[in-house]
């Protein structure tokens, strides 16, 4: 459990978050004609570990406050720096790297370009030097135990990852202050003046009208029935509103590159993970295990073979994030393992047919029509709906992503998916030490299978089942508003509290 009374007291502050706005978990009905405009590469972002909500968001949020106040001309001006890590963040936030992504972000640095050597030249400079050149340009004394302001206690109503960022003048006048909340896989909400919400801008953000939009997975396989498409042709057809078949062939193969990157480099790497639970990384010593066993011509088969894969390359990457290292947001740094250990399984076990698309981006485009559902309707956020939106959203969306390129149906894709929500329904996210590490590096792994058993369940059938992929969808949402807050993401209960730490 997170030592609270070990970070900065949870006080009132004058620059606090506004008055309580709508949920911004609030859902959307399956009969509710509302569609929601998201991109497969909202869903799938390069970043850094540990956690997307803890980490990548809060830099992205950081980013953006530079941005604000270079709109304003005022960062010459700036003379000091606060911020406010509420609930969640304030919780977890030193285990999940949030103070430390914060500061990255506002030194001018990107989750998605940031060098694991930039972060750690960048880190030694500012607590060497007691100041941050903010944005890179501009240097302002910076002291990380009196600046960053840990506040469990304070939940906002709108998201439990709340954080504030605030900006002085040398007279202690205040220049821009704005909350932010990380709502889950790096998306990032900005709450301005007037309780005014507005999604942080991603870089190729704008877009036209989508040829065949969709929130609920009713929604998708009208669609396909209609147009005699598959979902992989559907979402297709959708990202044109963002940028051409090509550039979204070419930008979901570097996902697939990225993806297989950081297992090469979990497989490579041995010695134990940061944070000071000394958890041993195992991912190399398991692949040398796996190797001489495949090598050995006297063996005897091991009928198990390729799960012993499967939970190997899951293991690679979440030791990767864990580390702090640069992985794929799929849909979020805690579940991240996943979907990458699924697809390493097709690339080494399975005779894929040949087909209009490669495999690997049509595997991306199914799982990432499953992952706009989820946060359509409930949401990939622990913080929000425990470690259900997290690895159950992921377990879904290997499932259906899997299940296409064996040939199912899109009916069946959506029964693959709704198989691997509706066994992941109440999992709880309760850290040890608030450390994405126990249970989560194992938990990955075993998602990773039951993603693989769940599409190839639902391709024995012929689609039809008796809970829908919508049902199962709104059945997490509401799990995870009667869920205690002690087991989503704050280190508070369950493991977190159990495990005796001596």
């Amino acid at each position: 459990m997170t030592d609270v009374s070990s970070t900065r007291r949870d006080v009132a502050h004058a620059d606090d978050l506004r008055s309580p706005s709508p949920a911004l978990g609030s859902h959307v009905t399956a009969s509710a004609p509302v569609f929601v405009s998201l991109s497969v590469l909202d869903l799938f972002k390069v970043g850094i570990g540990p956690s997307s909500s803890h980490t990548v968001g809060p830099m992205r949020a950081a980013w953006d406050f530079v941005r604000l106040l270079d709109v304003a001309g005022a960062r010459e001006e700036t003379a000091r720096l606060r911020i406010d890590l509420f609930g969640s963040l304030g919780a977890t936030g030193s285990g999940h790297g949030t103070d430390t992504a914060v500061m990255l972000g506002l030194s001018g640095h990107a989750p998605d370009t940031v060098t694991t050597d930039e972060i750690a030249d960048t880190l030694a400079a500012i607590r060497e030097r007691r100041e941050l050149v903010l944005g890179g340009l501009h240097a302002v004394p910076f002291d990380e135990t009196t600046a960053v302001v840990f506040r469990p206690l304070t939940l906002r109503p709108e998201h439990p990852n709340a954080l504030r960022i605030t900006a002085y003048d040398a007279a202690g006048e205040t220049l821009q202050s704005h909350g932010y909340y990380s709502i889950g896989g790096g998306f990032v909400m900005r709450h301005d003046e007037g309780d005014v919400l507005a999604p942080v801008p991603e870089p190729d953000a704008a877009a036209g009208a989508l040829p065949m939009p969709f929130s609920t997975g009713d929604q998708l396989l009208a669609h396909c029935r209609d147009a005699g498409l598959s979902i992989a042709e559907v979402m297709l057809a959708n990202e044109t509103a963002w940028r051409s078949e090509a550039e979204t062939i070419g930008a979901l193969e570097h996902i697939w590159q990225v993806m297989q990157e950081c297992v090469d480099a979990g497989i490579a790497t041995d010695g134990v993970l940061p944070g000071g639970l000394d958890v041993k990384r195992r991912a190399k010593g398991w692949h040398d295990k796996l190797l001489t066993r495949s090598a050995d011509p006297e063996g005897r088969p091991d009928l198990l073979e390729g799960m012993e894969w499967v939970n190997l390359f899951a293991l690679a990457v979440n030791e990767e994030n864990a580390a702090g290292n640069r992985v794929v947001t799929a849909p979020t740094n805690g579940a991240a393992g996943i979907i990458p250990a699924v697809m390493h399984y097709a690339d080494r076990f399975v005779d894929v047919p040949e087909r209009r698309l490669p495999w690997p981006v049509e595997f991306l485009l199914v799982a990432g029509a499953i992952g706009i559902i989820i946060k359509a309707n409930a949401s990939i956020s622990g913080a929000e709906v425990g470690c259900q939106g997290e690895v159950g959203s992921a377990c879904a969306m290997a499932a259906a992503g899997f299940g296409s390129i064996i040939g199912a149906t899109p009916e069946q894709i959506e029964n693959a998916a709704e198989i691997g929500i509706e066994h992941n329904l109440g999992l709880t996210c309760d850290p040890i030490r608030g450390l994405v590490q126990i249970p989560c590096i194992e938990r990955n792994a075993m998602a990773s299978v039951k993603a693989i058993n769940a599409a190839r369940m639902a391709a024995h059938g012929d689609g039809t089942h008796f809970v829908s992929l919508d049902t199962a969808v709104e059945t997490m949402r509401r799990t995870g508003a009667d869920m205690s807050d002690k087991y989503k993401e704050t280190a508070m209960g369950g493991l977190a509290v159990t495990f005796v730490d001596c």
